[in-house]
């Protein structure tokens, strides 16, 4: 470890060298975004407007993969959003059928 707040960054350079490091990271990024916008924010949106979003999205992520390369922990972050959106969404459901059910 290099002392960095990385520890995904960390982990690919020591297992996969550097060689196309960004992309790897950046891939990363965009899955991890895509499904917090998904599990979040995500309304019902017309092809057109969520080909937008997503193509928005996608440049936002190559901004937080620079933030990412440069070792500030932007994947763990997204890796924690998901996380607590995941459980939000759980509890959500649960909560709606138990709503039903009475």
């Amino acid at each position: 470890m290099t002392g960095s707040f990385s520890v995904i960054l960390d982990f690919i350079i020591s297992n996969y060298g550097m060689e196309n490091v960004f992309l790897k990271m950046y891939l990363i990024n965009l899955i991890l975004s895509a499904v917090a916008y998904k599990l979040g924010f995500a309304r019902k949106l017309s092809i057109g407007k969520n080909i937008f979003v997503y193509l928005m999205l996608a440049v936002g992520t190559y901004i937080t993969t620079i933030f990412s390369i440069m070792m500030l922990p932007m994947t763990e972050s997204l890796i924690i959003i998901v996380l607590v959106l995941a459980i939000y969404r759980a509890r959500l459901h649960f909560q709606r059928k138990a709503k039903n059910a009475s």
